[in-house]
């Protein structure tokens, strides 16, 4: 079976950093996206980023660009986020999340870590 799962969270200050992780297992990443969603309390989920597995592409949100990095460890089934100049804005629940690329959605999630940015 297919399993995520996400680490590296905590609370930081405004203008900090973090990294978080996604561990992938049961999952072949070729021709697959992983992605980078958060949801912040009574808000929707939201797309962060992702990156194309085989080729290495990156996508962001235009609210995180310039701040946030995805970037991979194939060897590893490792993805992470590296999160600079953080904001309290940033502060929710991070999820990692998996799609085939002719797949219209994401089917497969981890359970999120949680990122607390302080003003």
């Amino acid at each position: 079976q297919v399993q995520l799962v996400e680490s590296g969270g905590g609370l930081v200050q405004t203008g900090g950093s973090l990294r978080l992780s996604c561990v992938a297992s049961g999952v072949t990443f070729t021709n697959y996206f992983m992605g980078w969603f958060r949801q912040a309390p009574g808000k929707e989920r939201e797309f962060v980023g992702s990156i194309s597995w085989n080729r290495g592409d990156t996508y962001y949100t235009d609210s995180v660009k310039g701040r946030f990095t995805i970037s991979s460890d194939n060897a590893k089934n490792t993805v992470y986020l590296q999160m600079n100049s953080l904001k309290p804005e940033d502060t929710a629940v991070y999820y990692c999340a998996v799609r085939q690329k002719y797949s219209p959605s994401y089917a497969y999630w981890g359970q999120g870590t949680q990122v607390t940015v302080s003003s």
